[in-house]
Parts: structure tokens; C-alpha cells; sequence
């Protein structure tokens, strides 16, 4: 019995820690929407019984979005948790908080201001506050023939000043570090009610060492389960690499997940 314990202690750490890697992809959580409130949300909630060992696991994401009529801001916040819970023990708890400011100064051209605080026990960096600055340019953008309204293809490139302060509980450490952050992202979709695809590459080093770095790539599609576009199945793969953890060593992760997600919007009045 405690070997089938420990295969299910590992097959539910496995898939739920990977989707936590401490550099979050805040580019796959943006809402390409005119609405002036946005509201996303899904929870999850399992129970398992395995020969006895009980198997708890609780998940929530909540992402908000808030751009007032007739103007070039937009306000985003974004929240997740997840919990596994084994025989009244808790073998991970994890939560990130974010909330970002973007100001649009032309087609091309954006500001963008964001804070951030995370907790992961799985990694040797557990705990990560951050606070940046930076600019995102729009490389391309190409309309749909079938919808003059909606892009086919875009093309984004960002750079950012990051200011971290990490913890390692493990290694008793503490960290504060000056970073780069940078990232091109590829949307495309295929028209209105369509497949969408999206491809984001994150590269962030330390200014003061560029061999310490970390990459984090995105591959999503998303198909639309009603005409409105409110119901939505989605496919997501994730790559995490860490060039130097503070146990002076490199780690990576890797995760994939289908999910449902479903939207509830305000439309601007005329």
C-alpha cells in the first residue's frame, strides 16, 4: 500500500507543479476584447480514494480585466491557487497573485507597469515578489479578409526592468536581483469562431550575469464550443527552464493541459 501511496503522491505533484513554474506567462492571460469589464474564472475540485491513502486537490484561477470607455488604459488582475492534500498533509500549496497597468500610445506603441508575488514549494525558489516597467511594440498585424474587425496575425515583442526579491526555504536563502525580461509573442487565428493559436518564448537573465537566466516557451490553442465564443476548450503545453537554482544547479519542468474556460463580459454602451 505505501508503494502505490508514493506513485500517487508523485503522478499528482508531477502534473500540478509543472504548472507553476516561477516565470508566469502573463502574455497567454491578456483578453483581446473591446469590453470594458472582462471576468474569467474556473475552479476545481477532486477527491481520491486510493487503498486508503485519501488524495485532496483544489484548484481556482480568477483573471479581471477593466478598460474604461474611451480610453487608451487598461487595468488587468490575475489570481490562481492549488492545493494537494494527502492523509491531512498538505504536499503543495500554491498561489500567484499579478496586476498589471498598460497605457496605449499609439498602434505600435505601449507602457506597461506590473507588480507581482508568487509561492511555489516545489521548486528551489519558492517564493518570488516583483515589481517592473516596460515597453511592448506590435511588430505585425494582418486582418482576417472574411472579418475586418478581427486580426489574423499579430506579432508582439516585449522588454521590461524587473526587481525580484526570491526565497528559498529549502536552502534558507534570500535573493534580491536586478532582471531583463523580454518576449515575443505570435497570435494568430483562423476568423471569427475559429481555432486560435498562440506561441509566447519569455528570456529573462540578470543584467549582472547573463549566463543566469531562465526561459519559459507556450504553445495554446483554443477552440470555441459556442457561437458567442464564451465557451471555450483549450490545449496548453508549457516549458520552464532554469539556468542556476540555489542549489547552483539548472532546472527545468514541463506540463500539458486541456480545460474548458468560460467568460462572462460587459459590452460599452452607445
Amino acid at each position: 500500500m505505501r508503494k502505490r501511496f508514493c506513485y500517487s503522491l508523485f503522478a499528482s505533484l508531477f502534473f500540478l507543479s509543472a504548472s507553476y513554474a516561477q516565470l508566469v506567462n502573463i502574455e497567454s492571460r491578456r483578453l483581446q476584447t473591446d469590453s470594458t469589464f472582462v471576468l474569467l474564472g474556473n475552479l476545481s475540485l477532486s477527491f481520491n480514494d486510493n487503498n486508503g491513502s485519501d488524495i485532496f486537490q483544489f484548484g481556482a484561477g480568477l483573471t479581471s480585466q477593466i478598460k474604461p470607455k474611451d480610453s487608451n488604459s487598461i487595468f488587468l488582475f490575475l489570481a490562481n491557487y492549488n492545493l494537494i492534500r494527502i492523509e491531512s498533509v498538505d504536499y503543495n500549496n500554491l498561489w500567484f497573485l499579478h496586476f498589471r497597468y498598460r497605457y496605449k500610445f499609439s498602434e505600435l506603441f505601449r507602457v506597461e507597469s506590473f507588480v507581482q508575488s508568487q509561492h511555489d514549494e516545489i521548486l528551489d525558489v519558492n517564493s518570488r515578489n516583483l515589481l517592473g516597467l516596460g515597453v511592448r511594440l506590435q511588430l505585425a498585424s494582418v486582418e482576417d479578409k472574411d472579418d475586418k474587425a478581427s486580426e489574423r496575425f499579430k506579432m508582439y515583442l516585449g522588454n521590461a526592468y524587473m526587481y525580484e526579491e526570491e526565497k528559498s526555504d529549502l536552502f534558507d536563502k534570500r535573493f534580491s536581483n536586478h532582471r531583463h525580461s523580454s518576449y515575443l509573442t505570435l497570435r494568430y487565428s483562423a476568423g471569427r469562431g475559429k481555432v486560435s493559436i498562440l506561441n509566447v518564448l519569455y528570456y529573462q537573465p540578470l543584467y549582472k550575469d547573463f549566463t543566469d537566466y531562465r526561459i519559459f516557451e507556450q504553445f495554446k490553442v483554443v477552440v470555441p464550443l459556442s457561437k458567442n465564443e464564451k465557451v471555450n476548450v483549450s490545449c496548453l503545453f508549457d516549458y520552464y527552464f532554469d539556468s542556476i537554482t540555489p542549489q547552483e544547479r539548472k532546472q527545468h519542468t514541463s506540463y500539458l493541459k486541456f480545460g474548458i474556460d468560460i467568460e462572462l463580459t460587459k459590452s460599452p454602451k452607445n
